[in-house]
């Protein structure tokens, strides 16, 4: 996508053609992957304050992991700010966390709320679930 907006913003005439980069998803793709948008939690308790920052954490087994001896759990984070309690920051290890991270980046570039995660219906079984249930 950046390659593409550049070279129609450069060759083809598309002056107005700019990606935001702001909330840039990033992947680390080890084993177990890494996927990260947002801020950090410190980064949002030094932003907003202890008063406005409400964290949400999960750890589980995936169920790819969960009839065999080898156990590798996934940890997830969502990171959510004032009253409306906005999703400034999404973070997780393990598997599948690269793969889902995209559409839950489209959701927080759209201001999506820990109301809006809430109101998801959950596809299960599923890792992404997690992000969706969290209490």
């Amino acid at each position: 996508a950046v390659g593409r907006r550049l070279s129609e913003r450069l060759f083809n005439g598309q002056t107005d053609l700019y990606l935001d980069y702001n909330l840039v998803p990033t992947v680390v793709f080890t084993h177990p992957p890494v996927a990260t948008i947002g801020l950090t939690e410190k980064a949002a308790l030094e932003e907003y304050g202890e008063d406005q920052v409400k964290i949400y954490r999960s750890s589980f087994t995936p169920m790819y992991f969960a009839l065999g001896e080898y156990r590798q759990k996934c940890d997830m984070k969502l990171i959510c700010v004032g009253k409306e309690e906005k999703i400034v920051g999404l973070h997780g290890i393990g598997i599948g966390v690269d793969e889902m991270l995209q559409g839950f980046a489209v959701a927080i570039k759209m201001g999506a709320t820990k109301a809006d995660f809430d109101n998801t219906v959950a596809i299960h079984p599923t890792g992404s679930e997690e992000f969706v249930t969290m209490r």
